[in-house]
């Protein structure tokens, strides 16, 4: 029997080795980053709050908030919850940049105000749509990232499938993915926050 074990162990070790590496990378994704984002240059990727559902009805019109799929009173209280946060931790918000969704803008303007969001259509969902389309967009919001210095920190509402699509992680509803520009361009996802 004792023999078995040191034979079986070359066989196994890849399998043993990803396996770690796996649980690492979702105990760094995990991480509580809220410190991080009192940090010069910081930046954290939100998914909206709350709004039941997936994707859009069929008669979606962007500029039509009754069509879309929108906030719920939870997704309401997390997102003053977020602002609050914020608020209470003393983190200086450079920038609000928000999808131009009706449920990502309330997101933003219920945490932050409305005069402080500004719409970015980088950050727009492409939810259903082609992998080319996803890809340019997801190029153009990486392009505004990784030029951020602050002073501040950058807030970015967004959508799971883009914050997906630049980072690996999928968030949950109103979790902030907290991300810093690396030298290659790439962005670390340094940890995660919620309300």
């Amino acid at each position: 029997m004792n023999r078995l074990i040191p034979s079986l162990i070359p066989s196994i070790a890849p399998f043993l080795g990803a396996a770690l590496l796996a649980s690492a990378v979702s105990v760094a994704s995990a991480a509580d980053a809220w410190p991080d984002l009192n940090q010069p240059g910081a930046i954290v990727l939100f998914r909206h709050a709350t709004a039941p559902g997936i994707g859009d009805p069929a008669n979606f019109k962007l500029n039509d908030c009754p069509t879309q799929r929108n906030l719920d009173d939870t997704g309401r209280a997390e997102a003053r919850k977020l602002g609050e946060q914020f608020r209470s931790r003393k983190i200086n918000v450079g920038a609000v940049l928000s999808s131009q969704w009706c449920r990502t803008r309330d997101t933003a303007r219920l945490a932050f105000g409305n005069e402080a969001v500004k719409d970015e259509p980088a950050f727009n969902s492409f939810f259903g749509r082609s992998s080319g389309i996803s890809d340019a967009q997801t190029a153009q919001a990486r392009a505004i990232l990784v030029r951020w210095r602050g002073p501040g920190t950058l807030v970015v509402v967004t959508h799971q499938v883009n914050i997906t699509a630049l980072t690996g992680v999928n968030p949950t509803s109103a979790e902030g993915v907290v991300v810093r520009p690396a030298a290659d361009g790439s962005l670390q996802v340094m940890g995660s926050v919620t309300p």
